[in-house]
């Protein structure tokens, strides 16, 4: 998968099965090491984390924005593939939605310096904002709708103003140690319960 397809959106060649859980490994030991040090991390933190060399990381990523680019990608698709699975195997729709907030909350709060990586390309920064949408959407739609039908939650409120508000209240998380963002997601979401 080259990372200039990602950005441009055009099919990527098929890589080898080991090729691409080499490259999974890669992407899930930067995300680590971003969330805990921020997108300007060392190289050699990144490649320690996933037991390899620095050159096997700038092969796959030439520049800290395509790994940048790359690790947002997998972060919003893993989010995507959560909803569905946490629908089927959670207790309810409500619980369901709970844990899939949680996971979006981390996602937000750990993205920080995606701005300042890619500053400068505000159409490759719309693209991935477009995929952040086209992904992420209808997973937290089909969650609000699957918790309004079984009664948990009330009705009227869409997937993009659940999405928008839980993203205001993770604004600045990642640089306050004194503020609970998930604390008032946590009761934003607590807030959708119907009264019994």
């Amino acid at each position: 998968m080259n990372d200039s397809d990602e950005r441009t959106g055009a099919p990527a060649k098929p890589r080898r099965k080991d090729a691409r859980r080499n490259q999974q490994t890669l992407l899930d030991a930067a995300a680590a090491v971003f969330a805990a040090s921020g997108v300007e991390a060392p190289v050699r933190d990144i490649a320690a984390q996933a037991g390899v060399g620095t050159g096997t990381i700038y092969r796959h990523f030439p520049t800290r924005s395509d790994l940048v680019i790359a690790v947002y990608r997998h972060q919003v698709d893993a989010c995507a593939e959560a909803g569905p699975a946490l629908l089927e195997t959670g207790p309810t729709p409500y619980a369901a939605l709970q844990r899939w907030v949680d996971l979006f909350v981390d996602f937000l709060v750990t993205k920080h310096g995606l701005a300042a990586a890619m500053q400068g390309d505000s159409a490759g920064f719309e693209t991935l904002h477009a995929y952040f949408l086209d992904r992420l959407l209808p997973v937290c739609g089909r969650l609000l709708d699957a918790a309004v039908a079984s009664g948990e939650i009330r009705p009227g409120l869409d997937a993009y103003q659940l999405m928008r508000g839980i993203g205001n209240l993770c604004i600045g998380a990642d640089s306050d140690a004194r503020y609970d963002a998930r604390r008032l997601v946590g009761l934003l979401v607590a807030g959708l319960r119907r009264a019994e």
